[in-house]
């Protein structure tokens, strides 16, 4: 364990697998104590909140359901309380849906936005009370912001587009209170989710400058960064962890 975020305060929304649990095992070992929310996974978290134990971190486990703006709200105020406090807010929750216009469920629409950008902007109001001088908002977006590589993606890059956005003018908004807000885009990433293996990977993986996937570790070092002492005059930065896939 390093000491770079010791006595900080984090919330990880999303955070009992994939790429959020890596940014929580990060966090944790860097000093920081740790909340996570989490949908319905709970063996999933509860064995989380275990491994980062036995690293010797802190980490306590949140069911909140990111498409309900009411139990986002709750899930912020359940970690000032059970932290004592907040440092950090890491927006990780997030979902994806393919399919073309003509054919996009308004269902699925609705669904897309209200966790890719709702569920952020309500956290993000919800946590500002709580965010002195040297906070940190860290949101997960993704490179589709900036680059859409194929069809059926029209919708979930219009919702990243809006974090990048919304990243920008709450970095102006907040910059007096001594807040930053910035905004780390990955690219192909290998999860559960998104396997480095198989007919997408191999489509995908040449087009980065690599030509390879990134491990989830490699965005969880550069949130870590940004949560910390050293990046105190970054902000409003939408920055893209994609081995080059956007270059």
């Amino acid at each position: 364990m390093t000491s770079s975020l010791t006595g900080r305060r984090a919330l990880v929304t999303g955070g009992s697998r994939g790429i959020g649990a890596e940014i929580v095992r990060r966090l944790a070992a860097d000093g920081a104590a740790v909340a996570f929310t989490y949908g319905a996974s709970a063996a999933e978290a509860e064995k989380l909140v275990a491994e980062v134990a036995e690293a010797g971190g802190s980490a306590v486990a949140i069911q909140a359901d990111s498409s309900d703006a009411a139990q986002v709200a709750r899930s912020v105020d359940d970690a000032v309380a059970q932290l004592g406090g907040l440092d950090t807010l890491v927006n990780n929750a997030g979902v994806a849906y393919v399919d073309q216009t003509e054919t996009f469920p308004l269902e699925q629409f609705d669904r897309l936005v209200a966790v890719n950008v709702r569920a952020v902007f309500v956290a993000i109001q919800q946590a500002l009370p709580h965010l002195g001088d040297g906070g940190r908002i860290i949101n997960i977006g993704s490179i589709n912001a900036d680059r859409v590589p194929v069809p059926g993606l029209a919708v979930y890059a219009m919702t990243k587009g809006a974090v990048a956005s919304l990243t920008r003018g709450l970095a102006r908004e907040l910059g007096p209170r001594g807040i930053t807000v910035n905004n780390v885009q990955p690219g192909p990433i290998a999860t559960d989710m998104n396997p480095e293996d198989g007919g997408f990977a191999d489509w995908a993986r040449p087009m980065t400058s690599l030509g390879r996937y990134g491990k989830t570790g490699d965005i969880a070092s550069v949130v870590s960064y940004l949560a910390g002492p050293e990046a105190s005059f970054v902000t409003g930065a939408n920055w893209n962890v994609d081995g080059g896939f956007t270059v």
